[in-house]
């Protein structure tokens, strides 16, 4: 009885399905299959390795004021930086001149940038004196036809920076191809035609050079330095329209806390265009040479050898404003002529002939134009012509 007993203990045990430690096999848990996550972890955005580089919707002063971006646009100037004309980024503000700086009719649109918490200081003679930060830009376009005025009928050609970095002021160039300006530091030579008055004129637009720049921003002998030319109270001192109003500009300067020490307004010297006929004759004609020409003709200018001065507050009944002064290292050209200015005779004076020579060596300002502005001629010489011949007793 034992005996069956024990092997019903043993048969009982083999069909419950073995020994402990192979239970504790049977009952450990599957291990889950890992499958890899195929999107990386997300690896930050390198931090730029140019100020000109960084995005922004606001002016990029630190690009400004360390380097020379290869686009126009790395600046953000403009609210559309395919527009240089219009609609500039605050604080930028636009600004005009009373009289105009002749380009071959190209229009000048002028915007200048100062940063916030600073001021131009007001100058009664000379150019203001600027803060650091100062950010003057102007842009070129030329018109197909003079007496049609508008975007639709202008080409953008080229967009100037003159910059007021720590080390002093500097001059970028931008050419405009395409929608955008590049920097184009050698310049170039842009082919255009015009219509003015009836008579088609074709002639090559010279865009300068960094280095030209220099020819008329110098203000030393040595050309270690460039300033602004045309930042001065009498051609500033004009109407203007802001915000739907219009009003003085030096005053609106005022107003806005970017201009200090500007005195009441008739103590202001101004300028005037060429073509306001309700302007005297003599503050048309000295307006127009001070911003074409005295940037050159003055004792720190790049002409300043030729001792013909022509700034605004110079006496133009002078010697040093070119009554009956010959001037040295020209040969007078095919007419022979002697004299800078013959009074009563503007048709024999150097500074109206000069103004409608075009060849590179003769022509008046050197750089600047390639045709004749014929309108100012005409009235420069109409100016000489009214002189009183006793103001100087010219041999010719």
């Amino acid at each position: 009885m034992r005996k069956l007993i024990l092997l019903m203990l043993l048969m009982s045990l083999i069909s419950c399905g073995g020994s402990d430690e192979q239970a504790d096999i049977d009952v450990l848990p599957e291990t889950p299959s890992v499958t890899p996550d195929p999107t990386p972890d997300p690896t930050p955005d390198p931090a730029p390795s140019s100020a000109c580089e960084t995005n922004t919707s606001e002016v990029n002063w630190d690009a400004l004021m360390n380097e020379d971006c290869a686009f126009l646009a790395q600046y953000g100037l403009f609210v559309d930086p395919s527009i240089p004309t219009a609609s500039p980024i605050a604080p930028g503000l636009p600004y005009q001149l009373s009289t105009q700086l002749f380009s071959n009719y190209a229009s000048k649109h002028r915007f200048i940038f100062i940063p916030d918490g600073k001021s131009v200081s007001y100058d009664a003679t000379d150019t203001f004196d600027m803060p650091v930060g100062t950010v003057l830009v102007k842009t070129f376009s030329l018109p197909f036809d003079t007496q049609v005025t508008g975007a639709n009928n202008e080409v953008l050609i080229e967009t100037r920076l003159l910059i007021h970095r720590a080390a002093g002021w500097t001059t970028l160039p931008y050419i405009w191809q395409d929608g955008e300006a590049k920097l184009h530091v050698a310049g170039k030579e842009i082919p255009h035609t015009l219509n003015h008055k009836g008579e088609r004129q074709s002639f090559d637009y010279h865009v300068p050079s960094r280095a030209e720049c220099k020819l008329c921003h110098q203000t030393s002998a040595d050309s270690s330095r460039i300033e602004p030319i045309g930042l001065k109270a009498h051609l500033l001192n004009r109407p203007v329209v802001h915000q739907g109003s219009e009003l003085n500009q030096l005053q609106l300067w005022q107003q806005l806390g970017l201009l200090n020490g500007l005195p009441v307004l008739t103590q202001v010297g101004k300028a005037y265009d060429i073509f306001d006929e309700s302007a005297p004759l003599t503050a048309r004609a000295k307006g127009y040479l001070d911003i074409n020409c005295a940037h050159c003709h003055n004792p720190q200018g790049f002409a300043s050898i030729s001792g013909l001065r022509l700034g605004f507050y110079v006496d133009h009944t002078s010697f040093e404003y070119g009554i009956c002064k010959q001037p040295p290292g020209w040969d007078g050209g095919a007419k022979g002529l002697s004299y800078d200015i013959i009074p009563g005779d503007g048709e024999h004076s150097i500074l109206v002939y000069r103004q409608e020579l075009n060849e590179p060596k003769d022509r008046m300002p050197p750089i600047g134009r390639s045709i004749a502005h014929t309108d100012a001629v005409a009235l420069i010489e109409q100016w000489i012509d009214e002189m009183a011949p006793e103001l100087g007793n010219c041999q010719h």
